[in-house]
């Protein structure tokens, strides 16, 4: 039964995320954006922690579910209005997956541990949100750092540095270690900046 409703509520977080208008270009073929992200992440986690559990499973793959829904452009373009976006947007992925769960029959507690991770409560001391991070930040390292770079040529060294060790100070030990053992694929261009911005307090 727990298998069958995992499968269940997987299916429905990729329905939902399939109807991402963006596209992303990737293995030669268009991928609706964010389907595309939730397979990354779920990936990375089965690299990452093989043995998770049902919640981390989830939690995972529903971390930027619909996420197009709301839009940075709706809340102003100063850092207020970033951290607005970005704690409404938790809120919304985190109730988006619970009514998903609730309708395949999960109980409250397994609800509330998914709700948490996504909503990225109490990084640190509750291990299904800091695994969510974690995954979360290699995936960027892998899939996305590079593109930004891309997108930003105007960023200098220090401007770099500071968004490394962003990225790097929410991830947990395990995750840098990961990060650094040859098992996650740098961005080739990068490694330099990345390799001094962990290593420099």
């Amino acid at each position: 039964m727990s298998s069958n409703r995992l499968e269940q509520v997987i299916r429905l977080i990729d329905e939902a995320n399939r109807e991402d208008p963006n596209v992303e270009v990737a293995e030669g073929r268009e991928w609706p954006k964010e389907y595309l992200y939730s397979l990354r992440m779920s990936d990375m986690l089965e690299r990452f922690a093989p043995d998770a559990d049902e919640v981390g499973k989830i939690s995972v793959r529903a971390q930027h579910i619909q996420r197009w829904k709301s839009p940075r452009s709706d809340y102003p373009m100063d850092r207020k209005g970033y951290h607005l976006w970005r704690t409404n947007l938790y809120k919304f992925h985190a109730g988006t997956v619970a009514k998903l769960m609730e309708q395949v029959g999960y109980d409250p507690e397994t609800i509330e541990r998914v709700r948490n991770a996504v909503g990225k409560k109490n990084l640190r001391n509750n291990p299904d949100t800091q695994l969510v991070e974690d995954i979360a930040g290699l995936v960027f390292i892998e899939h996305y750092m590079q593109d930004f770079a891309d997108k930003h040529p105007e960023y200098d060294e220090a401007k770099w540095i500071d968004i490394i060790r962003k990225t790097w100070r929410k991830m947990s030990d395990q995750a840098h270690e990961f990060a650094l053992s040859g098992k996650l694929k740098l961005p080739e261009k990068l490694v330099p900046l990345i390799q001094k911005a962990v290593s420099e307090k």
